[in-house]
């Protein structure tokens, strides 16, 4: 049973992407994707392993939906300005087979966290599999080859989004810095109202619960602008250790412009 915050996820993310314009078959892949019972389950246990018995942040079905609509956005930027995704690039894909990748990557990106923490994005992948094959059948039913590939994309933005192993898809980075852009203080709501003691996964709860607002929009110089307002400098953790971290090492760093604003401070520009 969703949560009924689940539920909104849901409906406003289907009214959010609708400027996006996105084809007919990639509406198809959102809706299965955020009405799968398999997958809301692994959200929900997943969510449960990381709040209840590690201590973490939401990893669970709000997070996954919401890291799905940034990654969706900066997409849609993209295009806008002319980016061509990799699998455009290599000829062998074109700009909705780009999207279904990126939506599949980021639905399911933190499924593992069911497993644990460590290693999570690794499990997350052999979680996924066999999910985005039953998906993937449904969606390129005459097409074996789609399927592979889009199947081979996604799981690069779910094994590449904590930033530990190389990955070379514009697609798998936008899932990257994407997932870094979920700071805001309500991840960090329900962990700190539980109290736990102190546990390794909890600068990651205070320093989220100083940021106000992120913001993706178009930049003056870069394709994406994003802008992370904060009300206490705690919140520079989430920039410094976590974003910065993953865009460093994504395939989308030369496309972004990054800003810091924290109350009453000059506004501060690190990329």
């Amino acid at each position: 049973m969703k949560s009924s915050k689940a539920l909104s996820i849901d409906i406003n993310l289907i009214d959010l992407v609708e400027s996006f314009n996105l084809s007919e078959r990639a509406m198809k892949c959102l809706k299965t994707l955020l009405t799968d019972e398999e997958i809301q389950a692994s959200q929900e246990y997943a969510n449960t392993v990381s709040i209840m018995r590690l201590g973490y942040n939401d990893h669970g079905p709000v997070h996954m939906r919401t890291v799905a609509y940034n990654a969706l956005l900066m997409m849609d930027l993209l295009k806008k300005a002319g980016i061509k995704t990799t699998l455009e690039t290599d000829g062998c894909g074109d700009y909705e087979d780009s999207m279904l990748s990126v939506m599949i990557g980021a639905i399911l990106h933190d499924i593992g966290m069911g497993m644990g923490r460590q290693n999570h994005e690794m499990h997350s992948t052999i979680l996924a599999h066999p999910i985005i094959d039953k998906l993937l059948a449904g969606v390129y039913e005459d097409s074996i080859y789609k399927r592979v590939m889009v199947r081979a994309v996604a799981l690069e933005g779910i094994a590449g989004h904590m930033g530990t192993i190389s990955i070379s898809s514009i697609e798998a980075g936008i899932v990257q810095i994407a997932d870094g852009c979920d700071m805001t203080k309500g991840r960090a709501r329900i962990p700190i109202a539980l109290g736990h003691s102190p546990r390794p996964g909890h600068i990651h709860q205070y320093s989220a619960n100083s940021v106000e607002k992120v913001t993706i929009t178009s930049g003056a110089e870069k394709p994406i602008r994003i802008d992370v307002n904060m009300s206490r400098q705690v919140g520079l953790f989430q920039i410094e250790e976590v974003l910065m971290h993953k865009i460093s090492g994504s395939t989308a760093k030369q496309h972004i412009e990054l800003y810091a604003n924290v109350m009453n401070e000059e506004e501060r520009r690190y990329l």
